[in-house]
């Protein structure tokens, strides 16, 4: 497969979760700015902007509306939602060989209708937006399960899904973090990420904080958690590194080794870790998947990564 299609790839199943993902975390956002009266919406916008890598102006007027406008709205940012489908459509267009029929017009119709949306959203509020883009990047990951061939170039699009949801879900816990423990946010935070019935059949009981944080990092079944993205990227990247499964000595493929760690120290923390040093795991999680992408850029593309996710430009 030629670099520039794989790449192409890779970057479609990024640009893709990050729209779906940036949906849910603004659709959590609205919900506690619109909940909880005693929340000062200037300071949840800029937290949120921070922990997105786009931090406000010391002057800028930041409200819900804001936030709303750069993290979903503008099509200039390759982190907004607009911006992201934006870019894998470009991606997907240069890469028309190898991608269906069926996830290029699903893609493409996506974008059309970006306009139309925004406008009903601005009219009815932006929760049109977040079910629209939820609603149509479902749509687009169930047409790529089913209609690519499980070869390389469908590897390269699920590995840049596996490390964006990495990301993104990071991202999501971070930005409730300074929650209280049983606030009524992880709530609506465990149903940004479809998890909440899958929550309340795995525990079966209330939720909080400290179970959240379990099931969204290290639950193995649930296919947002970060563990089960890891493992999923952990073995992707064994098969395109020549399906070699476990090497007698060490493993050669800078990326592999660092998604392996992650995932590993990840399996061996226990619930009260977790929870002390949730700050600084969520960091080191985004760090990682920059990381892991900048490696995967140098070997299979030929070209030098982007530096930071905030510095991430259309490939």
């Amino acid at each position: 497969m030629l670099s520039r299609i794989a790449e192409s790839l890779f970057w479609i199943g990024r640009y893709v979760e990050r729209a779906e993902s940036t949906a849910r975390i603004l659709d959590v956002h609205v919900h506690r700015v619109l909940e909880d009266p005693w929340l000062d919406a200037s300071s949840a916008g800029r937290e949120l902007l921070a922990v997105m890598g786009q931090p406000a102006e010391f002057d800028q007027q930041v409200d819900s509306r804001t936030v709303t406008e750069i993290l979903a709205y503008d099509p200039t940012r390759p982190f907004s939602i607009t911006g992201a489908l934006s870019a894998a459509r470009e991606n997907a267009r240069g890469a028309r060989v190898v991608v269906s029929s069926d996830v290029w017009e699903c893609l493409n119709a996506t974008w059309n209708d970006l306009p139309h949306t925004e406008e009903l959203a601005r009219r009815l509020g932006p929760h049109v937006f977040f079910r629209y883009v939820r609603e149509r990047t479902a749509m687009l990951a169930g047409l790529v399960d089913a209609t690519l061939a499980r070869d390389d170039g469908w590897r390269f699009l699920v590995l840049g899904r596996s490390l964006e949801r990495v990301d993104m879900t990071s991202r999501l816990l971070s930005s409730s973090i300074s929650d209280d423990p049983h606030s009524q946010s992880w709530i609506s935070l465990l149903r940004s990420c479809g998890a909440h019935e899958a929550y309340l059949r795995t525990y079966r009981r209330a939720v909080d904080a400290a179970r959240v944080a379990e099931f969204l990092l290290l639950d193995r079944l649930f296919p947002r958690s970060v563990y089960w993205s890891l493992a999923l990227a952990e073995d992707i990247l064994a098969e395109l590194d020549g399906g070699r499964g476990r090497p007698r000595s060490t493993v050669d493929d800078a990326a592999r080794r660092m998604v392996g760690r992650t995932r590993t120290e990840l399996e061996f923390h226990s619930v009260a870790e977790l929870v002390e040093n949730m700050p600084d795991l969520l960091a080191s999680l985004q760090s990682t998947c920059s990381l892991v992408s900048g490696e995967v850029t140098a070997r299979y593309f030929a070209r030098e990564a982007p530096r930071s996710w905030a510095m991430e430009v259309p490939a």
